[in-house]
């Protein structure tokens, strides 16, 4: 054997600050023995120094962990530019003046950069029917694509239902392992209780994952109290009806919350997966978890348009899955979830960091269907397992 051959074969121990391997519920500190390009062994480093005691150590970095998902993302507004501003001004200086920068090339774009950042998967809404031909058709992308629906009012409910139904049955044709259709009811106050119904119903029926953004703005619970509201206030009138009761099908009132609507609505049975969920009641958080209903959280997003802070400990404490996302570029700033965990073991230093980790990766993939990989004696070994600090160049061993 040669000096180099030998030499790649010494057992190298690489330390972090936290592990998770993709089972159970991680290690801090960790380490992973690696011979080759092969794990030999995970542990606490201390278990792994008297195992190997020959091994080279190496500080990797803070976590070494499967590459984790983007659980909730908008691929398609890719070309914007990064802007925190409130909510209420984030929408039409952002998303309706940047409008005409939506489209398949801004999607092509974010899904270029997901696979250049290593994404575990991605859970993407896509708006508009070119997109979802666009994104379905590559082969480097893993997770769910929900179509995005809208709709508040509730005459126009079958209609809309049909031509939502024609797109998703062609798509399914196209589905692959690894990739597959969703649909997204675009939030409790921009489809109407019929459709939200319809939709729900279908995707139970079908077996179609389902997302849908609920409780991001303090508005949003104000509106189901009142009927009225900022959210309300600067809606653009011809594109709703009249009154809010009209929407819901159900005159508002103190008691009502978003969650509670979907609930009694019969909408949570069908399991959806629920973004932000920032303004919420510890009732909202018991029906949630009563459901099995994962939630995605965008810590980054939310502090951006200044929406408030999810509750993550309670969430945690009712036994609900938490997820991690970006949201898009426009209020998330990027598409990697590593920073996103970076910002949220800022945001919760309470939280123990591996049930952060653990949600970007297992929790993730559990929201878009994906199989977690395991770092595991006898897997192979990449350097793309030590997730880069902010502002770090990756790992460079091999």
């Amino acid at each position: 054997m040669t000096l180099p051959e030998a030499d790649a074969l010494t057992p190298r121990l690489l330390t972090c600050d936290v592990l998770y391997t993709g089972l159970g519920g991680g290690q801090s500190p960790g380490g992973v023995v690696v011979v080759g390009e092969t794990v030999a062994a995970t542990g606490h480093p201390d278990e792994l120094r008297l195992q190997y005691p020959h091994a080279r150590e190496e500080r990797a970095g803070e976590v070494i962990a499967p590459p984790p998902v983007n659980a909730h993302t908008h691929l398609d507004m890719s070309a914007y530019e990064f802007r925190a501003l409130p909510y209420f001004q984030w929408i039409p200086e952002v998303v309706i003046r940047g409008r005409h920068l939506r489209g398949a090339a801004a999607a092509q774009a974010g899904a270029d950069t997901l696979t250049r950042l290593g994404a575990g998967g991605a859970g993407d809404i896509v708006w508009s029917p070119d997109v979802m031909d666009a994104l379905l058709a590559r082969e480097d992308l893993q997770g769910t694509l929900y179509f995005e629906v809208l709709g508040p009012f509730p005459e126009q409910a079958d209609e809309v239902f049909a031509g939502a139904r024609h797109h998703l049955e062609r798509w399914r044709r196209l589905e692959r392992p690894g990739l597959r259709l969703g649909v997204s009811p675009h939030t409790p106050f921009t489809v109407s209780h019929r459709l939200m119904r319809l939709l729900s119903d279908y995707a139970l029926g079908e077996g179609l994952p389902l997302q849908i953004h609920v409780a991001e703005h303090p508005s949003e619970p104000e509106l189901f109290c009142t009927g009225a509201g900022p959210l309300w206030e600067n809606r653009m009138p011809a594109l709703y009806p009249p009154a809010f009761a009209q929407v819901i099908g159900r005159e508002p009132h103190a008691e009502l919350t978003p969650v509670r609507y979907l609930d009694e609505l019969g909408v949570l049975a069908a399991r959806p997966t629920l973004i932000h969920m920032v303004n919420v009641t510890q009732d909202d958080i018991a029906r949630v978890a009563r459901a099995g209903c994962a939630v995605v959280t965008c810590p980054r997003s939310n502090r951006h348009l200044e929406c408030g802070t999810f509750d993550w400990p309670a969430f945690a404490a009712a036994g609900v899955e938490v997820a991690l996302g970006t949201d898009s570029v426009a209020s998330g700033e990027s598409l990697d979830v590593r920073e996103e965990v970076a910002f949220a073991r800022q945001l919760y230093p309470q939280l123990d960091p591996r049930v952060i980790v653990r949600a970007a990766v297992k929790g993730g993939h559990r929201v878009v269907g994906g199989r977690v990989p395991f770092l595991r004696r006898g897997e192979s070994w990449q350097a793309s397992h030590v997730w880069p600090s902010a502002g770090q160049p990756p790992f460079a061993g091999s």
